[in-house]
Order: C-alpha cells, then structure tokens, then sequence
C-alpha cells in the first residue's frame, strides 16, 4: 500500500483538517484511503474514521518499535495510505514525524500556514526540507499543502516561490467552518464534532490528488509474524464515551487471542459474563455523576475482590478509584484501588513512557519493561498502603515515580500501552 506522511511546522498549523480534506479529495476521486496517525494520540484518528469510514492506524515507534510500526501500517487496507503527523516535523525526541516518515520510507508533504505569508512560506517549506540532512533524517520532504491559503494572486505567489524541487500539492482556503473545537485533551472527538460536509467538500477541490498519488512510496513489508494462539477466555471491554481511547491494534489483538464482548457502564449496562475486563482510557470525568450510577462499576468492585483480571488504562484506572473529584462535584467510583482521583486545571503529565515491573503483573513479568505513553488532566491522592506494579523509568506515573496501582488481580496505571507492546499478550495469558 503506498502512502505519504502528513507533517506541519509546528502544531496548530491544521494537520488535521488538511488531512480530512485530503482524505476527502481522494475518495471523491474514487481512491479507498486508509488514515494513520504518527503519535499516540487517540482523537485525531477519531476524526479520520468518520471521514474515511475505517478505523486510523497508530504509527509511533516509542510505543511499537520499527517493525511493529511496519506491520501495524500493513495491518490497513486500502489503495492509499494518509499518515497525519504530530507536532511539528523534527519534534519529539522518542516519535516524531520525522523518525516515521524515515522508518516506513515514505515522502513528506509538509502543511505551512498561509496565512499572513506568501514568498515566506515557500522559504519557510525550503528550509524544512535541506534541515532534513542537517538532522541526519533520510527524509524527503517532497512539497506542501499551503494551510489558509486564498486563491489567486496568493496561491500563485506560493507557488512561483516554491523551489523546482518541490512540489505545490494544493491548499485549504480559510474559512471557519474547517475549524474544529478543542478541549482538555486536544480536539473534541469525531463523532462529537465533525466538520460541515459542504466546507470539506469545498476544500476538497484545491487539492491536487494526482500529484498526491504520484508522490506516494510503498514501506518494506516487515517479517512475518508467528500466529496468536487463542485461549478459552472472554474479555469485557468498556466501549462509550467515558472509555473511548482505544487503539484499533489492541481490540483486533484481543480478538485474536480471546472472545471478546464489548459494554457501555454509560448505557447503564451491566459486567458481562467475562473472564477478564479491559476499561481503556477516555472522558470519565465528563460522566462522572451517571459513572457513580453505573451498575457495572458496583459489579467490577464485587469480581474484582473475587480475583477477576482488570486492567484499566487513565480513564479506566479513574474509573476504578474510590473517588473522582470534578468542578460538578465528587462522585463516588468503583472503589477497588486505594486512591482519590481529581480533575486539575492544566495537564499534569504528558510525554512518552517507560515502566519497569516491580514484580510479576497483568501485563509485564517482573524486571520487564513496557513503553508507553501518559496524557492527563487528573491526579491521585493514593493511599498509603496502597501498592504498585512499575516503577517510572521515563515519565511521570501516578505518585512518586511509581505507576500501576494494585489491588486484587486488578491493575490501573495512568500509561496507555499498544498491543506491539506485548502487555496485552501477557494479560491474555492469565486468564
């Protein structure tokens, strides 16, 4: 599958909505398109699934490794492959775009703001093409999306500027209406807060697919993988708007490995029939009031002092706390690890992670490390008996350089880790 790399100057430049109105320009020109993203984030693919209609790849190597990066790329399908970066190009020390775009192969299409710029932009895409060798990147930095960009004598000024190495891709005019709304941790979701149709369509059109397609390069595959062997076990998986990041990699893998049955404690749905529960990451402290209501917490408290496997990840590990604190108010939780959880006014961690395992645990054996990655808003006022799985090795964890709280066979930690990790692997295995 060919593809290309998305990358912006910075942040905030409009990758995402670059993307979706590339996205849309190929399909409209009858390509089927597989998104990806460079990073962990969770929300931005949100974003392309509700364009493309499948879900997008994560691409990061902190948390995969090259060549679980290769084979989570060949695990989309599709005629193309849109991968949209993170940060800046050069930014970030343990994924960036960069380092993804130069793992997988494929050329850069860089998206410069346009805005108050004409001649500048052209300058500005030349130097972050020859800081390419300065870095030591085997990168090609192959042309530009020209972001806020009017038509006219505007797009011609860019474009007359633009070095013959480079190539003018196309541009997206400004308009508010290819504005997405954001919040704590990033942009509001997909489904929350998709753009107008009509102005995507709109932007769609300055878009140059067939320089796009001409451009595109295909990754070496990576070598095959032995087979999953299935276990006789069912997984529950919380699945709703308070449990909503979830990497398509880590379903797909439970799946092979195990039944796995999704539920919504949002929906006022109870714990199935399980032997094992997932609780991913996501908003709980937006439902936190119907989350102290939820049937399926009062269950997750009674199996888990049964011995039941529980494995919860930020949004899950708030979940199963004995309390989350917000500006609505504190709203009693599950109650199973020995910590109060509260809402802050800024971010209180966010970077690439890596744990080492006190002791044998859900998802590591002990003296085993796992990478990961950590975004939160929250913190936890623990107990001081309470006991954990990880030391921090890179990161920030839940309370003095430690992370995975524990408690029973229940585990919750503030990293959220990818199925190339292996930690759900090891979960499988001791059901």
């Amino acid at each position: 599958m060919n593809g290309f790399v998305l990358a912006g100057t910075s942040s905030g430049v409009g990758k995402t909505v670059a993307t979706l109105a590339i996205i849309q320009a190929l399909q409209e020109d009858g390509y089927n398109v597989q998104p990806a993203k460079a990073g962990p984030d969770f929300i931005d693919p949100s974003h392309h699934e509700q364009i493309a209609g499948r879900p997008s790849r994560t691409l990061d190597l902190w948390l995969e490794g090259e060549e679980g990066l290769r084979r989570n790329y060949y695990r989309g399908e599709g005629d193309i492959c849109v991968v949209e970066g993170v940060m800046g190009l050069y930014d970030g020390d343990g994924s960036s775009t960069a380092m993804v775009a130069e793992a997988l192969g494929l050329p850069v299409v860089l998206v410069v703001d346009a805005k108050a710029g004409m001649e500048s932009v052209a300058a500005t895409a030349h130097g972050f093409r020859e800081y390419a060798s300065h870095a030591g990147r085997d990168i090609d930095v192959a042309g530009i999306i020209a972001q806020r960009a009017h038509g006219g004598r505007h797009e011609r000024g860019i474009k007359n500027a633009l070095p013959e190495e480079m190539t003018y891709f196309g541009r997206i005019p400004p308009r508010s209406a290819l504005e997405i709304p954001d919040r704590h941790l990033g942009l509001y979701m997909g489904d929350e807060s998709p753009l107008e149709v009509d102005a995507l369509t709109d932007a769609a059109q300055h878009i140059s697919t067939d320089r796009l397609i001409e451009a595109a390069d295909t990754p070496s595959r990576p070598p095959s993988q032995a087979p999953s062997t299935a276990v006789d076990a069912r997984v529950a998986v919380a699945r709703d708007a308070a449990f909503c990041f979830v990497y398509p990699a880590t379903i797909e893998r439970l799946r092979e490995r195990a039944e796995v049955v999704l539920f919504s404690p949002l929906a006022g749905e109870e714990l199935p029939v399980c032997d094992g529960v997932y609780l991913p990451g996501g908003y709980p402290e937006l439902h936190a009031e119907t989350l102290a209501d939820s049937p399926a917490l009062d269950d997750i408290a009674d199996r888990a002092a049964d011995g039941l496997p529980i494995l919860g990840e930020c949004g899950g590990l708030m979940a199963l706390t004995e309390s989350l604190t917000t500006d609505e108010g504190t709203f009693q939780m599950a109650g199973v690890l020995p910590a109060a959880v509260t809402m802050c006014d800024r971010y209180q961690a966010l970077d690439h992670v890596e744990l080492e395992a006190r002791s044998d645990t859900l998802t590591a054996g002990a003296g085993a490390t796992l990478r990961g990655h950590e975004f939160h808003y929250s913190s936890a006022d623990v107990g001081g008996d309470a006991g954990f799985a990880f030391d921090v090795v890179r990161g920030s964890g839940i309370a003095d350089q430690r992370d995975g709280l524990s408690e029973y066979q229940t585990l919750g930690t503030y990293c959220h880790v990818h199925a190339e990790s292996g930690a759900f692997d090891t979960f499988i295995e001791q059901l």
